[in-house]
């Protein structure tokens, strides 16, 4: 499913959609499109799925209102929320571009989108299901805390940052970790931020029990904070503590620009480490520069970072949409692969975060748009520009996470290490997510 994309153009010549694909869609025509004439196998579906959302999106984009309506149209006659992998998946792109549209009309808009958000629980039960469901985030739990185990070795005072605290699992399994260290286990401090006090609450709750039944010295500091307005005081670092940073997916919120999502590139700025003028062509984001700055100037030990191995912050929405069919593609396939069509959990995770993520990638714009994924790649750049180095990860991590993976019993899930020990976590050869470590680099 994932080749489909990139395959569409090369099997057209000889497929049953080359008539199709060669016809103009009018949007006053009033005849059934020829193809709804015959039975398509779900591979020509699928295609055609395709041709249609790419079609829709271009006319989209030129606001071409009367046109896009057409393809929405057409594509509402083959795509299903509970059908197969295209099917599904498009239902969720046919939604986005539908809410682009809509949102060119205000009043028509929250007219009807009025509903309320998901609330916190809601969504931490959809990562919850996620979690469980894919091995993806798991993988970087298992990753994260071997790395920590190995970098504070010898450590007496450790004290780790959590940039997103919602979930205590992460750290039950680093306190049992700690408290069969050889040397014993350290004093463990864990700073949690998060927007909601009653979560960072509960979170607290379960570690601070879990540490007294294992007799590790523990405290946690909670800091209500969206990450944007983090202040670095609030995070109480101290002298002689052996600092740690964890971040899970938390960072790319923050390449929204100050400047409303503008695309120029930037004027030289000043290195943190070197005083050497900076020239990077990256999209301006003094949010993202600031606060890795921020977390460089706190001396961590490691950082730990997992995000969004795709390209979704490109200004222009096709090839934003691109992208977006390639990326998700491959995540529904995955799904589609392991877990039931019937399950309530898949459906829950495929509406609420897929869903949510595609319909933030294509219908908004400037603040609005959240999901700004970047590949490695470039979040290389931005790390090493404040002054981090990539650290590479052990090959007994390498080992643990591969471990994981045959628990599931499933091919189709691998990982990949590239040239600078920093892991790609893939369904098939497709990557998806990127984990990696830094540290601060010193200079004479």
């Amino acid at each position: 499913m994932t080749g489909m994309i990139q395959q569409e153009h090369e099997q057209q010549g000889s497929s049953p959609l080359h008539h199709f694909s060669l016809m103009p869609i009018s949007p006053s025509a009033t005849t059934r499109p020829p193809w709804l004439q015959t039975e398509l196998s779900s591979a020509d579906r699928g295609l055609l799925l395709i041709h249609l959302l790419v079609n829709c999106c271009n006319h989209v984009s030129t606001r071409d209102f009367a046109t896009a309506n057409a393809f929405l149209e057409q594509i509402s006659l083959l795509a299903s929320a509970d059908g197969d992998t295209m099917q599904r998946m498009a239902s969720f792109f046919a939604d986005a571009l539908a809410c682009r549209l809509l949102k060119s009309f205000p009043g028509v808009y929250k007219a009807l989108h009025n509903t309320r958000p998901a609330s916190v629980a809601e969504t931490h039960t959809v990562r919850r299901y996620f979690f469980d469901l894919c091995p993806f985030t798991k993988l970087s739990v298992v990753v994260f805390n071997k790395a920590l185990l190995e970098a504070m070795e010898g450590e007496k005072m450790v004290h780790i940052i959590d940039l997103n605290a919602w979930d205590a699992s992460q750290w039950i399994a680093l306190l049992h970790m700690f408290s069969s260290r050889e040397e014993g286990p350290p004093h463990l401090r864990i700073t949690g931020v998060h927007e909601q006090k009653e979560v960072l609450e509960q979170t607290a709750a379960r570690l601070s029990e879990a540490a007294e039944q294992l007799d590790v010295p523990f405290q946690f500091n909670p800091v209500v904070s969206k990450l944007e307005n983090l202040d670095a005081n609030t995070l109480r670092v101290k002298t002689g503590e052996a600092l740690a940073i964890n971040s899970i997916l938390q960072l790319h919120p923050l390449l929204t620009s100050d400047s409303d999502d503008a695309r120029k590139t930037r004027t030289p700025s000043t290195s943190p480490t070197n005083g050497n003028p900076l020239s990077l062509s990256l999209s301006p984001s003094t949010k993202i520069e600031s606060f890795l700055t921020m977390l460089w100037s706190l001396s961590p030990k490691i950082m730990l970072v997992a995000e969004n191995e795709s390209s979704h912050n490109k200004p222009i929405l096709t090839e934003r949409f691109t992208e977006a069919l390639n990326y998700y593609a491959a995540l529904f396939d995955c799904l589609e692969s392991t877990v039931a069509r019937g399950s309530t959990e898949r459906g829950k995770v495929e509406r609420t975060l897929f869903g949510g993520e595609i319909r933030n990638i294509i219908a908004c714009e400037g603040g609005e748009r959240k999901a700004r994924h970047e590949r490695l790649e470039r979040w290389t750049k931005r790390m090493e520009a404040v002054g981090f180095g990539k650290v590479g990860f052990s090959y007994d991590a390498l080992c643990h996470s591969r471990m994981l993976l045959h628990s599931f019993r499933c091919d189709g899930y691998k990982v990949k290490e590239d040239d600078s020990g920093s892991f790609m976590l893939c369904w098939q050869n497709h990557p998806l997510f990127s984990v990696s470590a830094w540290n601060c680099r010193r200079f004479d």
